[in-house]
């Protein structure tokens, strides 16, 4: 039998090479040049005379989001610990988490002390199901963690009615969904808090960072405390040469802060991420169509949702193609023929290799708490029917043109249409 699979030997859908990422926006060398010569190179550095551009940065991105408040993080794993110990989570609560998420989800809640209770997702969207959350409420839980998961935005209605309902806090990751809106209103907004992530690979990026916003004062005020070693800014002009962090003694907190280097790239990628969003969003569309074609099935988004962010493009595998080949070889294929990386979706957190709370010591805090966080004990068949089915793209190949979809639907089809070559 020919083999026409380029992972088998024959010829590629795609030599050409793709878009990069990150893609560093017009204003970002000048950005960092200043910052370099200005003398302060963080937040708790000594104040030069003009704003910080973590500042500038907290003000522009709170502003974007529609919200009073933004405090940044050096990441987004900082940003939901932050968050979750700003809403008084702590040893022994329950913070309901969706069981299909990258392993933060899972890990910032040992963090504080706290028992992840993983939850089953919806089929079509892959988010949280409001359904299965209000099934795993007990007296412990204490928070619920709502991830906007790849290009989707939870079904936030459901899930505010319900914290509501049981008196909890929501707090909304936004790591793969800046930008993204829910009845007109920006994700991050709609909840107790927002957390965002500014890792390398996200559609805002400053190599690694975070933030934490919300429309509410005195919670933005601990997690300033919280990230800063129990510091906040004084918010009154202090002298050149003197620090604008003051030791208020209300709440101890750790070291979780961004350098002024990466709140000024943050400052100017801001700047063209609508734009970069929007070429993301005209090329998904089409790809959906092209894709369905094929007999995939796209992810889908919960109704309302407006201004779509794609952080990673999702799709189903064809009904009853490919059954009898694990995932990892359809990607390895489709890797092949595109030379750009199709990864497999994430695995369900309690069955994932990196989440393994018996592996750190400081997790070791009795025979019950270890008990209560033994990832084992979760049945999440949607989860994973989700991980044995569906094979993401990331977001910089949706920043080419209408061409490049071509390339990855071509692809995607050739690996059905010769499967059987991945089983013999």
């Amino acid at each position: 039998m020919t083999r026409s699979l380029a992972v088998q030997g024959g010829s590629p859908v795609r030599t050409r090479p793709w878009p990069l990422w990150p893609q560093s926006a017009p204003g970002a060398v000048r950005a960092l040049e200043g910052v370099l010569t200005s003398g302060r190179w963080s937040i708790s550095g000594p104040y030069q005379g003009t704003e910080s551009q973590e500042r500038r940065f907290a003000r522009a991105f709170a502003a974007y989001n529609g919200v009073e408040h933004c405090v940044p993080a050096a990441s987004g794993t900082a940003s939901l610990m932050l968050a979750l110990e700003a809403c008084g989570i702590g040893a022994g609560d329950e913070v309901i988490v969706p069981g299909l998420s990258w392993v933060a989800s899972g890990s910032t809640v040992l963090g504080v002390n706290a028992v992840p209770v993983f939850c089953d997702v919806d089929p079509d969207t892959l988010c949280l199901d409001p359904v299965a959350v209000e099934s795993a409420l007990t007296e412990r839980t204490k928070a619920i963690v709502v991830v906007h998961l790849y290009s989707a935005v939870a079904d936030m209605d459901a899930l505010r009615a319900l914290a509501e309902r049981h008196g909890l806090p929501l707090i909304e990751d936004c790591a793969q969904a800046h930008g993204a809106e829910y009845h007109g209103v920006k994700v991050g907004a709609l909840a107790t808090a927002g957390t965002f992530s500014m890792q390398h690979s996200k559609v805002l990026t400053s190599g690694e960072g975070g933030a934490v916003i919300t429309r509410d004062a005195e919670f933005a005020r601990r997690v300033e405390h919280l990230r800063a070693d129990g510091r906040c800014l004084a918010g009154l002009p202090v002298d050149t040469g003197r620090m604008e962090l003051v030791e208020t003694g209300e709440l101890m907190g750790s070291n979780r802060c961004v350098s002024e280097f990466q709140a000024a790239l943050l400052v100017e990628q801001l700047g063209v991420l609508d734009e970069q969003n929007e070429r993301r969003r005209r090329n998904a569309a089409l790809l959906d169509e092209l894709l369905a074609d094929a007999g995939y099935r796209p992810q889908s988004t919960s109704a309302g949702t407006g201004n779509r962010t794609y952080y990673t493009y999702a799709a189903r595998l064809p009904e009853g193609e490919l059954t009898d080949v694990g995932l990892a070889a359809v990607t390895d294929a489709l890797t092949a023929e595109l030379g750009f990386p199709i990864a497999s979706c994430y695995a369900p957190i309690t069955r994932n290799r990196l989440y393994d709370p018996r592996s750190r010591g400081r997790f070791a805090l009795g025979v019950q708490h270890e008990s209560r966080i033994d990832p084992k004990g979760f049945d999440l068949p949607v989860c994973e029917e989700a991980a044995r089915r569906t094979v993401t793209v990331h977001h910089a190949a949706l920043l080419g043109d209408e061409g490049d979809m071509r390339d990855i639907a071509a692809a995607f089809a050739k690996v059905v249409r010769h499967g059987a070559q991945l089983t013999g």
